[in-house]
């Protein structure tokens, strides 16, 4: 199974679109900075959004075409299953 994600920082001000084959090792990883660059420098480790495929190539399609998206499409996809935008990995055990 894969993966393809949102995260967003703590006042939503910042989207990070990812995919993985492990979602709750990545989220692990995003929330104790252990991936270095963008979500490290920007604290983004809450996931507002995520999407499954069996399909790799679909997944790595997938995230292209979010990545391309517009700010309001993206926002407008995250509120339509998310509308507080709560971090959907609260509850999920590290």
């Amino acid at each position: 199974m894969y993966y393809v994600y949102i995260l967003s920082n703590w006042c939503d001000s910042v989207l990070y679109i990812g995919v993985t084959s492990n979602l709750p090792r990545r989220l692990y990883e995003h929330k104790n900075h252990l991936v270095k660059g963008f979500t490290q420098k920007y604290n983004v480790n809450k996931l507002v959004y995520f999407e499954t495929t069996s399909d790799v190539r679909a997944a790595l399609e997938r995230e292209k075409q979010l990545k391309g998206w517009t700010r309001v499409k993206k926002n407008i996809l995250i509120s339509k299953d998310n509308p507080t935008w709560k971090d959907l990995s609260a509850d999920w055990d590290s």
